[in-house]
C-alpha cells in the first residue's frame, strides 16, 4: 500500500525536487567561484606572459607625475619623485667657452672631434664668398658664363672656359684676350686673401690642329697656365701660394662624353683642400 500512495502522489511533491536540483547548481556554481578566487599568483603570471607574448600585447606604463617645463608649469608639485644619483660622464667648467655659449658656463668641455655631418664646410663658404665677391666685379660678370665656380672633392676649383661662341685666349695663343687677362687680374686680391694653396692647370680640346710641329697641345696647355700665373702674381697674388702650374693637354676634358668641344678648352685655378699646418683655434 505504501508504494501505491508513493506512486499516487503521496510522497515528496515535484517542485520541492525541482528546488533541491536548483539548489545543489547554485551551490556548484558558489563552489567553482571560490575554488577560481583561490589562484597561484606564479602560475597566473606565467600564463598572462604567454599570452602576452602570444598576442603582441606590449604592457604600457605612464608616470604618476607630470614634467615641468619653464614658463610652463602643469602641477605646482609631482608624485612619487624620488631622488637617484646620476654618474656625469662630462667635465664641468665656471668659465664661458665660444663653442658652447649657448649651453651656459656649465657646459660640456671635453675636445671631440667633429664629425663629417658636425663640421661646417668651409669650402662651401668660401665657394660662396668668391661668388658673391665675382658678382660685384664688372670684369667678371661680362664674362659670367665663363668663370665658373666649382666645389669638388679637391677644393674650390675656378674655370676660366671657353663657352657660347666666346673664347677666353686666341687660337693657338697662350696669352688670353685682354678682357680675359681683366678678370684674371681682378680675381688676384680675392685670391691672396684666401689660405689655401693654388693649382693652375691648362688644358685644350681634342683634334686642335697646330702648325708649328714642335708646339702641340702640351705646350699650348702648360703655357697657358703660366701665363695665368704670372698675371695673378702681377696683381697682388704671392708667389709662395703658387703650388703647381701644369699642363694637361687634352687629357682631362671637361665633358668626357665629347672631347672636341670647345668647352674643353680651359684653364682651371684650384684652391687645395687641407688642413692647415697650426689648428685655427690656437692661439698663440
Amino acid at each position: 500500500m505504501a508504494r501505491k500512495k508513493a506512486a499516487d502522489g503521496g510522497g515528496i511533491p515535484e517542485w520541492l525536487v525541482t528546488f533541491a536540483d536548483l539548489m545543489s547548481i547554485l551551490v556548484c556554481f558558489f563552489v567553482l567561484i571560490i575554488s577560481f578566487s583561490i589562484q597561484d599568483q606564479e602560475k597566473l603570471q606565467v600564463v598572462a606572459g604567454s599570452m602576452r607574448d602570444a598576442f603582441g600585447v606590449l604592457a604600457v606604463q605612464k608616470k604618476s607625475g607630470v614634467i615641468e617645463k619653464d614658463g610652463n608649469p602643469e602641477r605646482e608639485f609631482l608624485k612619487q619623485v624620488s631622488t637617484e644619483q646620476v654618474e656625469s660622464d662630462t667635465e664641468y667648467s665656471t668659465i664661458d667657452h665660444d663653442a658652447y655659449s649657448k649651453q651656459g658656463q656649465e657646459a660640456n668641455t671635453f675636445d671631440i672631434e667633429k664629425n663629417n655631418i658636425e663640421q661646417p664646410d668651409q669650402f662651401s663658404l668660401a665657394s660662396a664668398s668668391l661668388k658673391q665677391a665675382f658678382s660685384e666685379l664688372p670684369e667678371i660678370t661680362q664674362l659670367s658664363d665663363n668663370v665658373l665656380v666649382q666645389d669638388t672633392e679637391e677644393g674650390v676649383n675656378i674655370i676660366i672656359v671657353d663657352q657660347q661662341g666666346r673664347s677666353m685666349f686666341p687660337e693657338s695663343s697662350k696669352y688670353p684676350f685682354e678682357i680675359t687677362r681683366k678678370a684674371i687680374a681682378a680675381m688676384a686680391p680675392l685670391l691672396e686673401k684666401m689660405p689655401n694653396q693654388i693649382r693652375i692647370s691648362g688644358h685644350t680640346a681634342a683634334g686642335v690642329n697646330f702648325t708649328n710641329p714642335r708646339y702641340g697641345r702640351w705646350e699650348l696647355s702648360a703655357d697657358r697656365a703660366n701665363v695665368v700665373r704670372s698675371i695673378l702674381e702681377e696683381f697682388g697674388l704671392s708667389s709662395d701660394r703658387i703650388y703647381s702650374v701644369v699642363g694637361k693637354g687634352d687629357a682631362e676634358p671637361f665633358f668626357p662624353n665629347d672631347p672636341y668641344l670647345a668647352t674643353n678648352q680651359r684653364v682651371s685655378i684650384l684652391l687645395v683642400k687641407e688642413k692647415p699646418p697650426v689648428p685655427v683655434e690656437l692661439k698663440p
